[in-house]
């Protein structure tokens, strides 16, 4: 796997910035586009969920793990 990349978005506003791996990056692409919205707006999405308990990063790997399961489950593998 690759190393993390430092990667900046604007949300609510601001500037922020998170690092992620390239396979994660591209999940959360993929994820943004299957639901019609930019990869902003999803990530904002995340950064603003109550759920969040951590630091963006690791928020935004939890979610594409998350929808991975989604996934595997939806088609009966896990």
């Amino acid at each position: 796997m690759s190393a993390p990349k430092k990667r900046s978005v604007t949300i609510h506003g601001h500037r922020t910035s998170f690092s992620l791996e390239d396979a994660f990056y591209a999940e959360l692409e993929r994820i943004a586009a299957a639901r019609g919205k930019t990869i902003a707006s999803l990530i904002a999405e995340i950064d603003r969920s109550e759920t969040r308990a951590t630091n963006l990063s690791s928020a935004l790997r939890l979610y594409v793990l998350e929808d991975l399961k989604r996934q595997a489950a939806a088609d009966g593998r896990g």
